[in-house]
This record gives structure tokens, sequence and C-alpha cells, in this order.
């Protein structure tokens, strides 16, 4: 199933980010194409500032489902905005039963949907260990699975940092991640058996971003 139309308040925001992103961090992002333009999509990354989200979705032409906390919903123009941006609310752990209901209805529905298995942002610069979340939403889905890193958030805006940094940033996507085998075996195991393949789902995950390098094949955006 396609997804739905970007809407003009996404489009625009995402124009704005290319740009400021362009100027201000020198931006550069390598294999963008890896990601499907139709068709369901969970794009896993790690994490290392506030605005990772916008330099994950920005560059691609299709819309891209985020997960934003609970506290951002607070008021209308609040509301109105985050829903523009497909925003997905979420309590403060980063997941709910609810959060979770909607992740899967847009994956079933065609749509992209970006997550971060680290669960919250770095507090070194280096990456952490997956939490099992991230596995059992891939195994409850069909979406083919993308890793990508980013290379540069930290140390332009980190959570240590009170203004962000003009420092150079790349993203490098990767080549989707072949679970079905974890998908088959999901469907027939024991429950005590699911839980540690959610957390080796993760670690696979982890594992891929991990390798990932930041350079070659470079797109440039103005």
């Amino acid at each position: 199933m396609a997804p739905s139309r970007m809407n003009s308040v996404y489009f625009i925001t995402a124009i704005v980010c290319r740009v400021v992103f362009r100027i201000y961090f020198r931006w550069r992002v390598h294999n963008r194409e890896r990601v499907p333009r139709t068709g369901p999509a969970i794009l896993a990354s790690n994490h290392a500032s506030f605005v990772d989200p916008p330099m994950i979705g920005s560059p691609l032409p299709r819309m891209i489902n985020y997960l934003a906390r609970e506290t951002l919903f607070r008021n209308p123009i609040a509301i109105w905005y985050m829903r523009a941006l497909n925003g997905v609310p979420v309590d403060r752990d980063g997941g709910s039963a609810k959060g979770l209901r909607i992740i899967l209805q847009r994956l079933q529905e065609g749509e992209a949907i970006v997550l971060f298995p680290e669960g919250t942002r770095t507090h070194d610069g280096s990456l952490q260990r997956a939490r099992s979340g991230i596995g059992l939403t891939v195994l409850k889905s069909d979406a083919p699975v993308i890793p990508l890193r980013i290379f540069g958030t930290f140390e332009a805006y980190g959570r240590h940092l009170k203004f962000p940094r003009p420092l150079p940033v790349v993203l490098k996507f990767g080549h989707p991640i072949d679970f079905s085998a974890e998908r088959a075996e999901a469907r027939v195991c024991s429950k005590p058996r699911l839980k540690q393949l959610y957390q080796e789902v993760a670690d696979k995950i982890m594992e891929a971003i991990k390798h990932l390098e930041p350079w070659e094949d470079v797109e440039h955006f103005g």
C-alpha cells in the first residue's frame, strides 16, 4: 500500500530542515535510495541528539512517522503540528501499549517509521545497547528494517550542549536486514524464547548500525 501524500506542513518543514542542515551542519547523506519509496519500513538509527529525527526524515521523498514524548502534545498548536509531522505520542520511557498499537497500525497501512533501538540519547557519544522494544515491533510486523547511523550530532548538539554548534554531520543508510528466520520462529516458539528473540533482534540491528561507516556514495542537499 502506498503511503499517504505528503502534506504541506510536512513538506515545508522538510525543506527548511534541509537548508538549515546543509548550511549550518555541512550535512551529507549517504544511500538514501536504500529506503523504499513506498510500503512499510522501519528505519532504525542510533540516537545522539534532538535533531536526529528531522535529520533522518527530511532527505527522504516520503512521509516518515516519528515517536514523540506525550509532553509535546500539550496544547492545540503543538498537537496540530505534531500530527502534521506524523508524530506518535509515547510515554517518558519511549514506549506504551497505545504507542505500539499506533506504530503497528501505521506499518500495516504501508507507512514508514523511525525507531531508536537505544531508546534514549547517548550520554557520551558512544553507541548504547539496544532495548528489546524494537525487537518486539520488528517481529510483530513484516516491514523491512533499514539500519542507519548518524555521525556528528552528539558533538554538534548532544545533551551536554545548550545550543547547537556548526560542526559537520553525516547520515548513512545501510542495507535492509533480513529477519525472516526470526519472524518464522516467533510464530511458534515459547514465551520465554520469544522474549529472548526480542533482544536478539535488537542486538542484530545495533550491530548493523555499528558497522556503518561515514563515507562513500555521498549525496548533497541544498
